[in-house]
């Protein structure tokens, strides 16, 4: 019996190691001579293609995976390489490859690919810098996030999360380093390819702040719609791969160490678990208050600093304008200083009125000058000050930084103060409302080739209404306002600002332009 048994198990190891096909798949096979497959050429470690002196070559855990599962079927699969994940999609599309080789199935992708039964399951993870909140329910949430382009996630998030702001990548890493360079709030990946990344490019900044349900990664091979033996074929491979196949795989790339239980010693590690989970409760409640208290510090200040970074953004444009304006300043100055300086050359008589009038206009653009500045610095400087000040008082401090570059543009505003009031807050932060508006206003006006700009701003304690004549917003970015995507048009951060007050913004089209409506 038991030489029965050894027996059966060494036939059992020999047919997982070379699989028997069916005649009609033989055939096909030899009908079919080559088998072509299209990679991900930069998605550590699961896959990515190298160069080497014969060439490109296909690495990582999916490449170990088909490399094995080809070895047991006795068939030989061909590289197509490809730049990016996209081009690869592409050649996919257009039929130059007959396998994608580790991919999710989506409703996209079933346009043109059929796929395999399930080779590898690994869970997708949050990522966000140290220090965030962690995530429980993403629907609350209004956050940008970062997704390589053309990934069954991103195609998944997109549609169920319209309250998010999708920042799309070319790759992993420009995923992870927008997060870690503060551009974009988070990014979704799976947690194989995280911990990777984290450790390999030293990124530990960044954490795990949530797992959405539902979100697993099931890879698959994907195959041509039309090409239903092969897919059954390669199911015949994949039913051969044992849990310990994969593991052995995974670890050689992530170094996962997977030891066999000794279950005669069970009993000793559940009790050694339990009490690792008593210490790290107890060191948990210890640091917890503090860590409260830190983060409601850090959550008020990461505000400010993003008000601080959409004011950077804008820099070199109103120091441009700044700049214009200093200089229309200084011309007159000079003007006004060769003209006396000419007359007393020449010993001529300067009468009186005269110089009364150079005096006074050289006073005027030195106030100018010097009350543009401050304007400027107080806008720029960082401050989480509170005060009260008028709507009103906040709008004109922009127009005098904006003043040449509405001159320019031809930007004539107009008011209709109903009720002048006041707010108790950051004034800067309502400033940058103006701001964003007045430039969205320019930036259409000279996109639409607008000669005479207007734009008219009502004062209400209830409602302010900003509008303009530069034809309206585009159906399309319309809709996206209105669904409260404002990433399009730089509006996002009006949107944060106006949420803090309770207030609320809101867009539409008049027969002559685009009206913004801010209420509360």
């Amino acid at each position: 019996m038991k030489t029965l048994l050894l027996i059966l198990l060494s036939l059992s190891s020999l047919l997982a190691d070379k699989l028997l096909l069916l005649d009609e798949h033989r055939t096909y096979l030899a009908a079919k001579k080559q088998i072509t497959m299209c990679v991900d050429p930069d998605w550590e470690p699961f896959e990515q293609i190298i160069t080497t002196p014969k060439g490109p070559l296909h690495v990582g855990i999916s490449a170990d995976i088909i490399a094995l599962i080809a070895r047991r079927l006795e068939i030989s699969i061909e590289l197509v390489p490809a730049r990016t994940w996209q081009e690869s999609i592409q050649f996919s599309k257009d039929k130059r490859c007959d396998i994608l080789s580790f991919v999710n199935q989506t409703p996209v992708r079933e346009q043109w690919l059929i796929f395999t039964e399930p080779i590898f399951r690994d869970p997708n993870v949050l990522v966000a810098k140290q220090g965030s909140k962690m995530i429980t329910d993403l629907k609350s949430e209004k956050l940008s996030i970062a997704f390589p382009r053309d990934t069954a996630m991103f195609e998944r998030f997109s549609k169920d999360y319209p309250n998010l702001v999708f920042i799309p990548t070319y790759d992993e890493a420009e995923a992870f380093t927008l997060v870690a360079e503060n551009k974009a709030d988070l990014t979704l990946r799976s947690l194989i390819v995280t911990a990777y990344t984290i450790k390999k490019e030293g990124l530990f900044d960044l954490k795990i702040v949530g797992k959405p349900k539902e979100y697993e990664n099931i890879l698959r091979m994907g195959v041509s719609k039309e090409d239903i033996m092969l897919r059954d074929i390669l199911n015949l491979g994949i039913a051969t791969l044992t849990q310990a196949d994969i593991d052995a795989i995974v670890n050689k790339h992530v170094h996962f160490t997977v030891e066999e239980i000794n279950y005669f010693t069970v009993g000793f590690y559940v009790f050694l678990g339990l009490l690792v989970v008593i210490v790290l409760i107890v060191l948990w409640n210890y640091t917890l208050q503090r860590k409260l208290r830190k983060e409601l510090r850090k959550n008020e200040v990461q505000t400010h600093h993003l008000l601080q970074k959409a004011k950077q953004a804008e820099l070199s444009l109103v120091i441009g304008n700044i700049s214009h304006q200093f200089r229309d300043a200084l011309s007159k100055l000079s003007y006004i200083n060769l003209a006396l300086m000419s007359k007393l050359q020449k010993k001529q008589v300067i009468a009186p009125e005269e110089l009364d009038s150079a005096t006074k206009q050289v006073e005027t653009s030195i106030e100018f000058m010097s009350d543009t500045m401050h304007t400027f610095l107080e806008f720029y400087r960082p401050t989480t000050q509170k005060t009260h000040f008028t709507i009103f008082e906040s709008v004109q401090e922009i127009l005098v930084i904006l003043d040449t570059k509405l001159k320019q543009s031809n930007v004539h505003v107009a008011f209709s103060v109903q009720d002048n009031f006041s707010l108790f807050g950051i004034k800067n932060e309502w400033m940058q409302i103006w701001l964003n508006l007045l430039n969205n206003t320019m930036h259409q006006a000279s996109k639409k080739a607008i000669k005479e700009v207007k734009v008219r701003i009502t004062i209400d304690k209830e409602c302010i209404v900003f509008e303009d004549n530069c034809l309206g917003f585009e159906p399309d970015i319309l809709e996206n306002l209105k669904t409260g995507n404002c990433e399009r048009l730089g509006l996002a951060m009006c949107q944060s600002i106006l949420e803090k007050y309770h207030w609320k913004l809101t867009f539409s089209n008049t027969p002559k332009g685009a009206k913004v409506n801010l209420y509360h």
